[in-house]
Protein backbone atom coordinates (compact mmCIF):
# COMPACT_ATOMS: atom_id res chain seq x y z
CA UNK A 1 0.00 0.00 0.00
CA UNK A 2 1.11 3.33 -0.89
CA UNK A 3 0.94 4.84 3.05
CA UNK A 4 3.80 7.02 2.20
CA UNK A 5 1.68 9.51 -0.01
CA UNK A 6 -1.34 9.18 1.81
CA UNK A 7 -3.02 12.14 3.15
CA UNK A 8 -3.93 10.36 6.15
CA UNK A 9 -0.53 9.34 7.06
CA UNK A 10 0.78 11.28 9.73
CA UNK A 11 3.50 12.00 12.38
CA UNK A 12 2.97 11.95 15.48
CA UNK A 13 5.66 13.89 17.47
CA UNK A 14 5.32 12.72 21.47
CA UNK A 15 5.27 8.72 19.80
CA UNK A 16 8.31 9.72 16.66
CA UNK A 17 6.30 7.40 14.33
CA UNK A 18 4.05 7.76 11.73
CA UNK A 19 0.74 6.56 12.14
CA UNK A 20 -3.01 6.31 9.59
CA UNK A 21 -5.12 8.85 11.25
CA UNK A 22 -8.28 7.38 9.04
CA UNK A 23 -11.23 7.49 11.38
CA UNK A 24 -12.59 4.06 11.61
CA UNK A 25 -13.70 1.54 14.11
CA UNK A 26 -13.02 -1.83 14.58
CA UNK A 27 -15.86 -3.29 12.36
CA UNK A 28 -14.13 -1.21 9.36
CA UNK A 29 -10.52 -2.01 10.76
CA UNK A 30 -11.54 -5.97 10.62
CA UNK A 31 -13.29 -5.90 7.04
CA UNK A 32 -10.34 -3.84 5.74
CA UNK A 33 -7.72 -7.03 7.19
CA UNK A 34 -9.87 -9.91 5.94
CA UNK A 35 -10.93 -8.27 2.71
CA UNK A 36 -8.92 -8.88 -0.37
CA UNK A 37 -8.45 -5.20 -1.36
CA UNK A 38 -5.04 -4.31 -3.31
CA UNK A 39 -5.28 -0.88 -2.15
CA UNK A 40 -6.56 0.81 1.12
CA UNK A 41 -10.19 1.64 0.19
CA UNK A 42 -9.01 5.16 2.08
CA UNK A 43 -6.19 6.07 0.43
CA UNK A 44 -6.57 9.66 -0.82
CA UNK A 45 -3.89 11.53 -2.37
CA UNK A 46 -1.77 14.25 -0.18
CA UNK A 47 -0.52 15.91 -3.15
CA UNK A 48 -2.34 18.82 -3.51
CA UNK A 49 -0.68 19.73 -6.60
CA UNK A 50 -1.92 16.56 -8.59
CA UNK A 51 -4.76 17.96 -10.07
CA UNK A 52 -2.96 20.99 -11.50
CA UNK A 53 -0.48 18.44 -13.19
CA UNK A 54 -2.92 16.41 -14.32
CA UNK A 55 -4.95 19.70 -15.95
CA UNK A 56 -1.55 20.84 -17.60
Amino acid sequence: MRCDECAYFEYDEDEEEYFCSVNMDEDDYYRLLQSSYKECPYYRNGDEYAVVRHQI
